[in-house]
C-alpha cells in the first residue's frame, strides 16, 4: 500500500482525530498507523463518536448492498455521479472504484463520470443519474413528472427509492467530508478501498 508521512492530510478538527474511541474504527487506525500505511480518514470520523456513527455504517450497508431490484455496482455508481456532482473527490474516487469493482468495468464508470450522455451507458440507467443530477443540483425544480419518466423507462419504485435514497445519502456524505477536511488517498489507495467495499461491505463491528 502507499505510504504518506503522518502529517499529511490532516482533518481540520485535530481533536477528532486525536480521540479515537475504543472499537472497530480505532482498531482498524491503529493497525494502519502501526504499519505506516495510507488510510481513509473517514474512518476518524466514524471512530470519534463509534457509539452512534455505527447505526451510520448499518445504515450505508442497508442503502447499498440490501438486495433488491437495483444493483449494488449501479447504487454505488450513483453515490460517485452525486460525489462528482458536489465536487467531493474523496467520495467520488472511493465510490467510483467501488462502482468498476462490482460493475467489473473500470473505463464505463471513467467515461459516465466525465460526459454522461457520450458514455456507453444503457439510456435506462443514463436517466436515473439525470435524475440524480438534477435532484442533487436543483431539488426545487423537482416534480412528479421526473419520477414517472423513472417508472416509464421500467424502474420500479423499490429502485427508485433506493435510488433515491443513496443519492440522499451521499449529499450528506459529501457535506460531512468537505466541512471536516477528510482529504483524498493516492489513486492506488482508493483502488484498494474500492476492493475492501465492493467484497465486504461498510460494516466494520
Amino acid at each position: 500500500m502507499s505510504r504518506r508521512t503522518p502529517s499529511v492530510g490532516a482533518l481540520y478538527l485535530p481533536g477528532v482525530e486525536a480521540d479515537p474511541k475504543p472499537g472497530a474504527y480505532r482498531a482498524l487506525i491503529d493497525t494502519a498507523k502501526s504499519q505506516n500505511d495510507e488510510y481513509s480518514k473517514i474512518w476518524d470520523l466514524f471512530a470519534f463518536q463509534q457509539d452512534f456513527t455505527i447505526h451510520l455504517a448499518r445504515f450505508t450497508q442497508g442503502v447499498l448492498r440490501q438486495p433488491t431490484t437495483i444493483s449494488p455496482g449501479l447504487r454505488e455508481l450513483i453515490a460517485a455521479y452525486t460525489s462528482h456532482q458536489n465536487e467531493c473527490g474523496f467520495c467520488t474516487r472511493a465510490h467510483a472504484a467501488a462502482a468498476a469493482e462490482l460493475l467489473g468495468d473500470e473505463a464505463l464508470v471513467s467515461q459516465v463520470l466525465q460526459d454522461l450522455e457520450q458514455s456507453p451507458l444503457e439510456e435506462k440507467e443514463k436517466l436515473l443519474l439525470r435524475f440524480t443530477a438534477k435532484v442533487t443540483k436543483n431539488p426545487s425544480f423537482l416534480h412528479a413528472g421526473d419520477v414517472t419518466a423513472l417508472q416509464s423507462a421500467s424502474w420500479d419504485d423499490e429502485a427508485i427509492y433506493y435510488a433515491i435514497t443513496t443519492y440522499a445519502l451521499f449529499n450528506f456524505y459529501n457535506r460531512w467530508i468537505a466541512g471536516t477536511g477528510v482529504p483524498e488517498m493516492t489513486g492506488q489507495a482508493h483502488r484498494e478501498q474500492g476492493r475492501s467495499l465492493a467484497a465486504r461491505g461498510y460494516l466494520r463491528e
